[in-house]
């Protein structure tokens, strides 16, 4: 980078000193520094105050849904001014050299709202926004700037992210002109000779807010499962779906995908309007095939439903976890055998009143 135009100047030598400043969160910090003894120029003209002010603005949608990976692409622009300058000497007691020197001065000092070689860092405090992208350069700016191209860094929202708006911290990290310092030998026609320019370095750090906002949506989990399903026979599967999201749902249908050992005619089922925190109960018949294992099977299924602003949406699968039973061991055959004992239960109680009844009857006689 290119500091000094060298057009009429004579020998010309530059110092530069960077001083590196702890971060902090805060719109602006530098760290304050005596000057060192190398920086020893004779004469100080002009304190000058302001610096860079480099602000970020979110190009595009910051609104995203659970699960979303996205990049956010954030504009630069330095807004730093110079705010005020003290003079440090007495313009009426100053020889042509240090009055040309004084001047020479004031135009380096113009220099400070420069954001030189822009570092920027995304983070976030809340584990379920993750931030996949490092530290991102944006160049230097000049006062009135902005980046030609955005700063982008890619987030991941968490799957169980509730919604509402997250924060995120942007630090900006650069260097910038803290003060400077011009000797000279002479002032000729040609310029100052053995001009001496000391440009001392600090490094600022500006933080600023960056919000999203994952929005609200519906959500279900399975809380309940209940069916005989016994191998080689067709029987009832009642799920009962529970809206554990944010929004309520309108003309919900669920479907299932019906795998080996189950096949169905009937994997849809009609849930209706659920609002967060209710349930809505789901049937579907399904036959087992008679070589199925006794076990745990899990049945994917999915709900249809339109949102609250009238769109159509799909879920994401939902598991289903239910067991088959052997064969033979169902509640109707166990219901045969206890309707054979009950009847004659029956018999047998009506057998002994009756000869109870006969037997009375001839000891009255």
């Amino acid at each position: 980078m290119k500091l000094i135009n060298a057009k009429n100047i004579i020998p010309l030598s530059v110092l530069m000193l960077v001083l590196i400043a702890i971060p902090v969160h805060a719109e602006m910090s530098t760290t304050s520094m005596e000057l060192p003894e190398f920086f020893n120029f004779d004469e100080n003209y002009y304190t000058v105050y302001g610096g860079p002010d480099v602000t970020a603005t979110l190009i595009g949608d910051n609104e995203f849904s659970r699960g979303d990976e996205v990049a956010l692409n954030l504009n630069l622009m330095n807004k730093g001014v110079i705010t005020g300058f003290k003079d440090e000497e007495d313009d009426n007691s100053l020889s042509t050299l240090e009055q040309k020197i004084q001047q020479t001065e004031m135009g380096y000092e113009a220099q400070r709202t420069t954001a030189i070689g822009i570092v920027a860092i995304l983070t976030s405090d809340d584990p379920n926004i993750k931030v996949k992208s490092g530290q991102q350069e944006a160049g230097t700016l000049f006062s009135g700037e902005q980046t030609e191209n955005p700063v982008r860094f890619n987030i991941e929202v968490s799957k169980n992210a509730p919604a509402g708006e997250y924060p995120l911290n942007l630090n900006l990290f650069y260097g910038y002109q803290e003060n400077v310092q011009v000797n000279g030998d002479d002032e000729t026609d040609l310029g100052i000779t053995n001009m001496e320019v000391g440009l001392w370095y600090a490094a600022g750090n500006q933080m600023q807010q960056i919000s999203i906002i994952v929005e609200k949506e519906a959500d279900f989990d399975v809380v309940n499962v209940t069916g005989d399903l016994e191998a080689g026979e067709e029987g009832l599967l009642r799920v009962v779906y529970k809206n554990v999201g944010e929004e309520e749902v309108k003309d919900a249908t669920v479907r299932i995908s019906a795998d080996d050992p189950f096949s169905t005619t009937d994997d849809q089922s009609f849930l209706g309007s659920i609002a967060p925190g209710e349930t809505s109960e789901a049937v579907f018949k399904l036959k087992v095939d008679g070589a199925a294992v006794s076990k745990m099977y899990a049945i994917n299924s999915e709900i249809k439903y339109e949102d609250m602003d009238g769109h159509s949406q799909i879920s994401d699968t939902i598991k289903i976890q239910t067991e088959t039973l052997p064969a033979g061991s169902s509640g109707s055959d166990m219901s045969t055998y206890i309707g054979i004992v009950v009847v004659l239960v029956i018999l047998g109680a009506g057998f002994m009143f009756a000869r109870n009844f006969m037997k009375n009857r001839e000891g009255d006689n």
